[in-house]
């Protein structure tokens, strides 16, 4: 067990050299099975309470709430947000903490 939050210091599980899962890479555009590379290299696993996971929810976010709203002229709530390049933005915005919740 990596995660010790009681431990002096704490311990926390973290990308480390050479990690060969868990993480994400996107130095390199690799085609998917159906030739996109605008996703390939992202991590589309769960984040937030109701883990919001794939290429299709992290892009209707994006539509409806994100950057792309905002970028098409419809009301985002949350404009400068591009959800699809940063997934990780869910679980990790400071600003916008209620991410977690509803994503």
């Amino acid at each position: 067990e990596c995660n010790n939050p009681w431990a002096t210091p704490p311990e926390t599980c973290d990308v480390y050299p050479n990690q060969k899962a868990g993480r994400y890479d996107n130095t390199v555009k690799i085609a998917n099975v159906a030739g996109r590379t605008d996703v390939e290299g992202c991590c589309w696993w769960g984040r937030g309470v109701i883990q919001t996971t794939g290429v299709c929810n992290f892009g209707k976010l994006n539509y409806h709430l994100g950057k792309r709203a905002a970028s098409e002229g419809r009301e985002a709530v949350y404009p400068e947000i591009d959800f699809c390049k940063n997934p990780e933005v869910i679980c990790s915005s400071p600003k916008y903490a209620e991410l977690k919740w509803i994503a």
